[in-house]
Order: C-alpha cells, then structure tokens, then sequence
C-alpha cells in the first residue's frame, strides 16, 4: 500500500511506539538506544516526569487562546530565557524555521527603521542550515537546498567556511547590515566555529555596526555544556534562534534579541497564531527549569567527557570504519571512512540509533541525561557495529 503522506523523507523501517528517558521501544518490543533524541529534540529525554507533568497540567486548563490577549504561560517563559541569557525580549514560534525567518525580518526591520535600508545584506555562511522554508533555503545557499525552488529571496552574501579574509571584506560592505552563524554547524556535520573566531566575529560586528545572529537551534538548551553554545567563547549576539530542545518534544521554538535589535519589530510587524500558546510555554518553563537546575549542566559537561574519552577509543579502535571525534558536549561528530549511512544502518542492527549529517559524519546527539551506564552500553552497540561493517568488508574481499 503507498503511503498516503508526502514522500519527501527517506525514512528507516523503524516505527517506535514508547519512548522511556534515553531508549525508545519498536512496536516490535526490541528496545533502541536514542543517541539521535529527534536530532537534538529530547534534550530531557523521553518521558521526562516534569515536562509530562507540566502538559498534562496545562491541558487540563487550557490550550489555546491566540496572541490576542495575554499568555501568563508566554510571560513566565520569556522572564526565564531573559533572566538566563542576553536577551531583553522573546518572540515564541513553533520551530526553528519560524525563528529564523524572524530573525531575518528583525535585522531587515532594524536597518529600516535606522534609516539606511540599503543596509538589508546579511551574511551567510557554506555548510549552513537554518531551516526549510524559502528564506531559510535562500540564507544557507546550498544547492542541496535551493534546485528547484527559486527564484529566492535575494539579500544574502555566502562566504565559505573559515575564511577570514573574505569574512573581513564582506563585513566591510555598505550594504551589510548582519551576519548569521551556528556556533556548532550541525547538519553539515557537527562543525564547531572555534571560540577565538565567535570572538572575532563579535569584534568585527562591533566595528562596523553590525547585528551578530546566532543560529543556536540544534547547539542550544544545554548541549554543549553551557546553556547556550556561544556562552563557551564569552560573547553575546544581538538576535537569537532557538528551538529544538527548548520544547522537550513539543514543537517550540523562540527568537530572543536585545531591545535595539528588536527595535523595529512594533505591534503588527510579525505574528504567529499558535506561537507561545500556553501548552508549549508551559513545557517551556518545565525544560529550561530542569536544565538550570544547580548542577545539571556541570554534570552534562562530565557525563559529556566520559562520551568522548570512549568514543575516542572506539574510533581508533575501528579504523577501516571511522577517522576522527569533533563537536562538543553532547553533540558529537564521528567522522566515517565508509559511507555514513552504512553505520547508521548497521546501528539500528544493533539497536542503536544515530542521525546522519554532512561531511560523512555520523551524529551523536543523546538526551542530556543520559547515564554512564547507558553511554557505555551505547558504545558498546557502536563497537558491535563497526565489528559487523569490518566482517562483512572482509568477506566480500
């Protein structure tokens, strides 16, 4: 029987029908150790007693009323995230695709606004993903994500990846009013901007005036030890984007900006129907309450270490299979010297799931309380699995 929905994913023979903290059960009973979380989603895990407790609680009350009126769910969880980072104010959406499409009418609307609308160019960067509408596509540049669906939004300037000088000139541009950046590439295969350069690249907005957007998507809500991956490098951006792991699961996602850069953006200049409705901020507030608790980041940061001290071991342990470890905290690459999608497929034979990325890396994204023994039980399916990859490369030599 075909499918009645749309065909646009290449999806596994998987179909998981429970999900309990770091393992999600097939409808067949076998039981899969989730080192994907929903690509970066599950941040707490699946299950978690306090964001289930807080959506249920909340739709016993009430689920939806609209932007109309006042969220007291919404207000809690923006006096939260500014309590917690840079920002002065939030806007609630439902993904990271939303977030980003604000982010780019909030940079446009600033420069507007200033006076200087010529100043609508925001640069961009090769390897980037902020999303899947047709200004998220336009922004990344990629053909992967751009052949067929043009004409594209104009007004983005992409630079390869680490190339300072061009970075240096571009930002030089009087028609330059941005830049936006992923502090952890992930799509393109967990690619970190090393903290000297986040540095540098607030240093050169502040030269020439220009609004820093940070893409933290898939690298925020406590994945890399920190609450949000910039905090590593000590700067601040001016726009933020932020989804994934801010829900738990529930779809939500959040731009938080400062007063200036959000200056533009007054009553009528964006909306959103289901953007902060009271069940989504009230899981919200529950995540960003468990991630801040006193401890639980320093503990990612150790349970974190403990991953990549084993994981280095296995690479080198395999290396027909794998080449290299990069990434941080609990968002990880493992570089392949085999097809990726290879090991990502031997893995659901051992009953572990990764999440395949650029540059042939597989994708290491587990929920941010995962234990040592479910870690160490991970890798071992890992380990079977490159055994299986090398016996079966062997056999048909």
């Amino acid at each position: 029987m075909i499918s009645p929905v749309l065909p646009s994913y290449s999806r596994a023979p998987l179909s998981f029908v429970k999900g309990e903290g770091a393992w999600l059960v097939e409808a067949d009973g076998r039981r899969f150790l989730d080192f994907a979380s929903g690509i970066a989603v599950m941040a707490l895990g699946h299950g978690h007693p306090a964001v289930v407790g807080a959506l249920k609680d909340q739709a016993d009350q009430l689920w939806h009323t609209s932007n109309l009126y006042h969220v007291p769910q919404q207000e809690a969880l923006a006096e939260k995230l500014v309590e917690q980072t840079f920002a002065d104010t939030v806007f609630f959406c439902n993904s990271g695709t939303e977030a980003a499409e604000l982010a780019i009418k909030m940079a446009r609307k600033y420069w507007f606004e200033k006076g200087q609308p010529e100043r609508s160019t925001i640069i961009t960067f090769e390897g980037a993903f902020h999303g899947r509408s047709t200004g998220a596509i336009a922004a990344a540049g990629s053909e992967k994500l751009t052949t067929g669906f043009g004409p594209l939004m104009e007004g983005f300037l992409h630079l390869p990846f680490g190339d300072h000088e061009a970075l240096t000139q571009a930002a030089a541009q009087a028609d330059v009013g941005a830049i936006m950046i992923e502090p952890i590439q992930g799509e393109s295969g967990i690619r970190p901007l090393p903290d000297q350069c986040l540095k540098g690249l607030r240093d050169l907005c502040d030269e020439h005036g220009l609004l820093l957007i940070l893409d933290e998507i898939q690298c925020g809500m406590g994945r890399t030890g920190k609450l949000f991956a910039h905090e590593w490098a000590g700067v601040s951006p001016d726009i933020m984007m932020v989804a994934k792991g801010i829900g738990g699961g529930f779809p939500l996602g959040a731009l938080l900006a400062t007063e200036t850069a959000a200056s533009g953006m007054t009553a009528g200049t964006h909306g959103s129907t289901y953007g902060g409705n009271p069940l989504g901020c009230a899981v919200g507030c529950a995540v960003v309450d468990e991630i801040t608790k006193d401890g639980v980041l320093d503990d990612i940061n150790h349970r974190a270490g403990f991953l990549r001290q084993r994981l280095e071991g296995i690479v080198a342990a395999h290396p027909d299979i794998f080449e290299s470890v990069r990434g941080n905290g609990f968002m990880i690459g493992v570089k392949c010297n085999i097809p990726n999608l290879e090991v990502v497929n031997a893995g659901y034979d051992a009953q572990l799931l990764t999440v395949p990325g650029g540059d042939n890396v597989i994708r290491i994204l587990p929920s941010l309380l995962i234990s040592e023994d479910e870690i160490s039980e991970g890798l071992a399916r890992l380990d079977k699995a490159a055994t299986a990859l090398e016996a079966k490369a062997h056999a048909a030599e």
